[in-house]
């Protein structure tokens, strides 16, 4: 493979970061098929944890977008028509690249989770994924490379720099507010207090995870979540504050 320049290799970032931001929307927030470190036992006892490791992620997935616009941002354009490169279809090989080192390395060198970790065949799973969204985009986007396909919407740095901002987005925000809230306390934070702050919002518990830190609670829709803070919650989620990972815990 001929060597990138500038351009291309931010192409191939950016769809690195879109698989990073597709994994962690789809399997750690709406499936929650795993967390990124849902195959160590002693992090499966901390939902803190848990949450902590998923939002790293994915602002390791924000710094690997970033350095992707930034190289595209500061690449020249073509000067010659016939010099357009594809950038959604290196985007599709930074895609695929993403799931082909996630499986090799997080799935299978160091353990640290599968793609269902409450399944029997946990291998069949990984090899379906990585099949599908790794191997896939990754000798599509090769085989798109050698016919060297062009066209004004895979060459457009603008419809994959909106395509990498919307994922961002949608990782970056809390799922929509529903029945429930979810809330994260302090570590060392009063339970009696946390009752207390229930009442002033209004609040009533319906949920806790098994540590007792997190709760889900019921609110009016005109409660004020800020004070919440002040009985000793660490996160609240739907809050002023986008915490994220936080407000796709499922309660059931």
């Amino acid at each position: 493979m001929a060597r990138l320049n500038r351009r291309e290799t931010g192409a191939v970032a950016l769809g690195f970061s879109l698989g990073g931001f597709f994994d962690g929307i789809l399997l750690h927030q709406i499936l929650q098929w795993h967390h990124l470190l849902s195959g160590l036992a002693q992090a499966r006892l901390d939902i803190r944890v848990l949450i902590l490791t998923d939002g790293l992620f994915h602002g390791l997935m924000y710094v690997v977008a970033i350095i992707g616009l930034y190289l595209l941002w500061t690449s020249p354009a073509p000067t010659l028509p016939s010099k357009n490169e594809p950038l959604l279809v290196r985007a599709m090989i930074g895609f695929g690249i993403w799931h082909i080192i996630d499986a090799v390395l997080s799935h299978w060198i160091l353990g640290i989770h599968r793609v269902r970790m409450d399944v029997g065949q946990p291998l069949l799973w990984d090899l379906a994924w990585l099949a599908v969204f790794g191997l896939l985009p990754l000798a599509t986007g090769n085989y798109l490379m050698r016919r060297r396909t062009g066209g004004t919407l895979l060459c457009s740095p603008v419809a994959l720099v909106l395509s990498t901002v919307v994922a961002g987005l949608i990782a970056s925000f809390p799922a929509p507010r529903g029945e429930s809230i979810i809330v994260l306390l302090r570590p060392g934070a009063s339970e009696t207090a946390m009752m207390a702050g229930l009442g002033a919002v209004a609040g009533r518990l319906v949920w806790t995870d098994p540590s007792n830190k997190v709760w889900a609670i019921d609110v009016p829709a005109d409660a004020k979540l800020s004070r919440l803070y002040g009985y000793g919650a660490l996160l609240v989620s739907n809050s002023n504050a986008p915490v994220g990972c936080l407000d796709w815990i499922k309660t059931n």
